[in-house]
């Protein structure tokens, strides 16, 4: 797990997202055990470790990957600021609405990206 992303396969990802003119960010995404949000308190602490997202998946299914000797590559869409990050109350709804108004371009990359490797 010292090296759980496949550096190719990243970079391939990455291509295919600029062809695509999709805002991507790169950095660090913290996994926490689910199914509940993230507190306050546990933002903070993986903002101070170098932590740029939180969320419940991504970091279990990476690893499952990689204990299969799978390439992995991994992209998250983030739906919500983290807890304590907004003056709102998180909520299902709003990771909803954002998951599907972006639904038709990830699907777009998602076969993009598929068909290219």
């Amino acid at each position: 797990m010292t090296e759980a992303y496949d550096r190719k396969l990243c970079a391939r990802m990455e291509e295919v997202l600029k062809t695509l003119g999709v805002n991507y960010f790169r950095g660090i995404y913290c996994g926490v055990s689910g199914p509940t949000y993230e507190t306050p308190a546990e933002v903070r602490y993986l903002q101070m470790i170098g932590g740029k997202a939180v969320g419940m998946s991504t970091v279990p299914e990476t690893i499952a990957a990689n204990h299969l000797g799978l390439r992995v590559a991994a992209l998250s869409c983030i739906t919500n600021p983290a807890a304590g990050l907004s003056t709102t109350k998180l909520s299902h709804e709003e990771v909803t609405e954002t998951a599907h108004a972006v639904e038709a371009k990830f699907g777009q990359f998602l076969a993009d990206f598929v068909s290219s490797i």
